[in-house]
């Protein structure tokens, strides 16, 4: 392939679709290949996947949305809980007419991974993810930084979680730079806050720290949660794990044993990070995803014919 193709291929376009009352706004880029899925978290969207996808685009079609709520989609009026996202996503993929597919997932990305997995585990051909949401028992087992954990306890407390997000903005313009080690620009942080301009739209970034699974609540999350893991564990589609020193949702140590408790999953430490490793470690990601992609070519040519 020349470097002109390669360079078309890598090329993002901003497209946008109708999904069920409003619509979502995606990244796309490549042509041929898999289906490449790159799921964000909170409060970011498509554009922190904007300096991965060049280096997996020559390999792969890949779709980056902004999850309903966030970046350039629509704020319909609705909770904006974890289960919401379920659904709007769903009617994406449908929308955008994606069968089988590789889903990168990081944060709240994963969680909703995570889910589509183990209700559909044939359509995953592969799933590389980092800092991600699992069941945490205490709130001594949430975040590497004793200060994250009451800061999470703050966003979760009535009057106390709607002062900070709603009128602070606290996500985008606190927890976001404090948990990427380079100094973000900024352009870059007028990027992360062009979705939250007001505290009505700000109502998605509140929402999702209420809905993390901890210590069994909200139970109905803590549930779906515990259940997707389990499927997490038997699957046997390949696997990548990414994390960063100290990490933030989980240390590297911790995530290379999770990695190890996994079957077909390859464990790769990107030196120091915390959360928003993609703004950290764009060209190490992106070129071990576009490494990995071919090799999942060949295990589901080999799987085929046996």
């Amino acid at each position: 392939m020349s470097s002109t193709t390669r360079g078309q291929e890598a090329a993002l376009r901003r497209l946008q679709v109708d999904v069920l009352d409003s619509s979502m706004s995606y990244l796309e880029a490549g042509t041929s290949g898999p289906t490449v899925l790159f799921l964000h978290g909170n409060p970011t969207s498509s554009y922190i996947w904007r300096n991965i996808i060049p280096h997996v685009a020559p390999f792969g079609r890949c779709i980056a949305p902004d999850l309903i709520g966030y970046g350039q989609s629509g704020k319909p009026d609705i909770d904006y809980r974890f289960f919401d996202q379920v659904r709007y996503l769903d009617a994406f993929i449908d929308a955008v007419d994606i069968n089988e597919l590789v889903i990168v997932a990081q944060d709240w990305g994963t969680a909703l991974a995570f889910h589509f997995a183990a209700r559909r585990p044939r359509r995953v051909l592969g799933l590389a993810f980092m800092e991600f949401i699992r069941p945490f028992e205490r709130w001594e087992d949430f975040h590497q930084r004793p200060q994250a954990r009451e800061l999470f306890k703050a966003l979760r407390t009535p009057g106390a979680g709607e002062k900070l997000v709603l009128e602070e903005n606290v996500f985008v313009e606190k927890i976001l730079p404090a948990s990427i080690l380079r100094k973000m620009s900024e352009e870059e942080m007028d990027a992360y806050r062009a979705p939250f301009p007001t505290p009505q739209s700000r109502k998605p970034a509140l929402r999702l720290p209420r809905e993390l699974p901890i210590e069994n609540q909200p139970a109905d999350v803590a549930a779906i949660s515990a259940h997707d893991h389990r499927a997490l564990r038997l699957s046997s589609y390949p696997k990548l794990l990414f994390a960063g020193d100290p990490g933030a949702l989980i240390s590297a140590q911790a995530a290379k044993e999770f990695a190890a408790g996994l079957k077909n999953c390859r464990f790769i430490d990107l030196g120091p990070g915390a959360h928003y490793l993609q703004e950290d470690h764009p060209d190490t990601i992106g070129k071990a995803i576009a490494e990995w992609l071919p090799e999942i070519a060949r295990a589901e040519s080999t799987a085929e014919l046996a």
